[in-house]
């Protein structure tokens, strides 16, 4: 339902107010490029605010004054129509009058920035000074106005506004109507092609290189060798994997990051996606003579602990992601862990306080050789390395941590990373409860 505690001025604007959105539509889908954007942005302003003329004059009256019926119905049956246009517009609407206050907001905004306070100042609903300037500029006479900002939450989402002056007050005094535009996956397709060019092309030119000099070779000098033919098509095999491995990463990143601005809104049962993940995971522990140990006590003073896995409080998830996030960590321990010792994974809760609600924490430790402490904050960034050469020789990709970060980023969660060199490394992971995610 549209919000509006001015029903005269509201809904006598919502004819420019439905237009103005539906010209901001083809703005946006138009590319953000002038002049057509520019021409369809000034066609809707102007056929709007010649609409909002026609239903501003004076309806007929009768001798008594009143409005007549006959004239009025139409009049209001155009309101109706108006509204469920400005309602069903897939794009967020605000308006706001002289002194900057919100009068009306459409259902795509209040699902954009929950509920709108109407009423209320521009900035309590969106806190940003480029948006606020450009609606001040509007505001004080200039004409229509664009603006990209980024708003800042637990996912950052990147909009695009419009902004266009129009008379939404009684006394005729100006104000103006904002639409906005959702261009958060139009950024991270761009950003996503540039880190690819410039990561993964680097990533792959090494293996690929590879496997074209061994053909080569296998082509010419090693033709006839049977002993070199079979060492270097092992070495072709790892290599090929290795490129496997990279693109299946860097198209799971790429899901992972197109929905990341949507947390999941399933229950999972972690205990029973950590008990599955230690057996698949037992064969390749016992190749380096290590094991799996679930419920061990807190790392943390004063936390206790969760033993029994199937007493995990479910927590708001998607199950594959956290599968696929807690295969990383496990798998990540078991390839830097010393042959011979176990890789923990210790769970408890921690209580809701004044900035966070209810958590359900997991670490997954290792006994290794730890990671000096300048490295740590890098350590989820694509294609980081602590010891590239190693993590090359272990199969690793340089994508795991990254996957785990956007991952925790979709569940509004956390990750925290210690590690003592000489001693191994702990990997906490925080996830809001099932119960408090709302």
């Amino acid at each position: 339902m549209l919000h509006d505690l001015n029903p005269l001025a509201g809904k006598r604007f919502l004819a420019a107010a439905a237009l103005a959105g539906i010209a901001f539509l083809g703005l946006a889908l138009g590319g953000w490029i002038a002049p057509i954007p520019a021409l369809v942005a000034g066609l809707g302003l102007v056929a709007g605010l010649g609409l909002l003329a026609r239903l501003g004059r004076p309806a007929g009256r009768s001798e008594d004054g009143g409005v007549s019926e006959s004239q009025a119905s139409p009049q209001a049956a155009r309101l109706e129509a108006l509204e469920a246009i400005l309602a069903g517009l897939p794009l967020p609407v605000l308006q706001v009058d002289q002194g900057r206050r919100v009068t009306l907001a459409n259902p795509a905004a209040d699902a954009l920035f929950g509920r709108v306070q109407i009423e209320r100042d521009l900035v309590a609903t969106v806190r940003h000074p480029l948006l606020n300037e450009a609606v001040d500029r509007v505001l004080a006479g200039e004409t229509g106005q664009e603006t990209e900002f980024v708003l800042a939450g637990a996912s950052e989402r990147v909009l695009a506004a419009r902004i266009e002056p129009a008379p939404v007050s009684g006394n005729g005094r100006p104000g103006a109507v904002v639409a906005f535009y959702d261009m958060t996956r139009v950024k991270q397709a761009d950003r996503m092609r540039a880190d690819f060019v410039a990561n993964a092309s680097h990533e792959l030119r090494t293996p690929l290189a590879s496997l074209i000099g061994f053909i080569e070779t296998l082509q010419g000098p090693a033709r006839d060798d049977p002993d070199a033919r079979e060492r270097f098509l092992g070495i072709m095999q790892e290599q090929a994997q290795r490129m496997a491995r990279l693109i299946a990463d860097l198209l799971s990143l790429s899901r992972i990051e197109l929905n990341e601005h949507r947390p999941p809104t399933g229950a999972v049962d972690l205990g029973a996606v950590l008990k599955g993940l230690a057996a698949a995971l037992a064969f390749r522990a016992t190749e380096r003579q290590m094991t799996i140990e679930l419920g061990v006590p807190s790392p943390l003073p004063g936390m206790g602990g969760i033993a029994a896995m199937n007493e995990l409080p479910p927590v708001q998830g998607d199950r594959d992601e956290l599968t696929q996030l807690f295969q990383n960590l496990i798998e990540n321990a078991i390839k830097y862990g010393r042959p011979g010792t176990p890789v923990s994974v210790a769970c408890w809760c921690v209580p809701q306080t004044r900035l966070q609600r209810s958590m359900l924490a997991i670490a997954v430790i290792d006994r290794g050789d730890g990671i000096p402490r300048e490295h740590l904050p890098r350590l989820t960034e694509r294609f980081y390395r602590v010891d590239k050469a190693r993590s090359r020789d272990l199969g690793g990709t340089g994508l795991g941590l990254a996957i785990v970060k956007h991952i925790l980023n979709r569940h509004r969660g956390r990750l925290a990373i210690d590690s003592t060199p000489g001693e191994g490394s702990r990997f906490i992971v925080y996830l809001p409860l099932a119960a408090e995610l709302s």
